[in-house]
């Protein structure tokens, strides 16, 4: 039986993740990367949309290197579902989200509310909400919102926080956390 602790994560995991990042030199992006590289010579990323209604399930980074075939389909899964235009994601938000996923040691995939936001789509939201940046990392493909219904909000929060590695805004009352590969900063509850 797994020890979980309050925040979700198992001791094992938690131990692992971190006893990784003790033997890393030098990450070559943050501390995101070092967790990642606990997890072996792969990297994978779990998603679905609501949405559209597709999902991906995917390794992206085999030893030491992206896939560029399968980063293009990460980019056509993030696209804005509003206008269905895509743009090239920044791959260190695809590695934060992952390095994250692990953390908190689940098997569920993340429910992708929000990946890319073309600048029009990112107005009309800014119009109706008054969460939403003018400059938001979505419209430049560096960030993400995300949900998972076997963790909370400061669960995910926290496993991203973890990170050191970019933005975690965590939106309770909508039952979210954002992620990005921005400035290291937190916001919400």
């Amino acid at each position: 039986m797994a020890d979980v602790s309050t925040f979700g994560f198992t001791r094992r995991g938690l131990l692992g993740a971190f006893a990784a990042t003790m033997v890393v030199a030098a990450p070559t992006y943050s501390n995101a990367f070092g967790l990642l590289k606990g997890a072996g010579d792969i990297r994978r990323v779990r998603m679905y949309s609501g949405r559209t209604g597709e999902s991906i399930d995917t390794i992206y980074w085999v030893e030491g290197e992206y896939i560029p075939e399968v980063l293009k389909e990460i980019n056509h899964f993030m696209r804005d579902w509003r206008s269905g235009d895509t743009i090239k994601i920044d791959p260190r938000t695809v590695d934060i989200m992952a390095a994250a996923h692990r953390l908190m040691d689940v098997s569920e995939p993340y429910m992708m509310l929000s990946g890319y936001r073309s600048p029009g789509t990112n107005a009309m939201l800014r119009s109706k909400s008054g969460g939403v940046a003018k400059n938001s990392l979505h419209m430049k493909g560096q960030a993400a919102d995300l949900r998972l219904k076997s963790r909370s909000v400061g669960q995910m929060a926290k496993a991203a926080s973890a990170c050191a590695s970019g933005g975690v805004g965590r939106y309770s009352r909508s039952n979210f956390v954002h992620m990005d590969c921005g400035p290291v900063r937190t916001w919400g509850g």
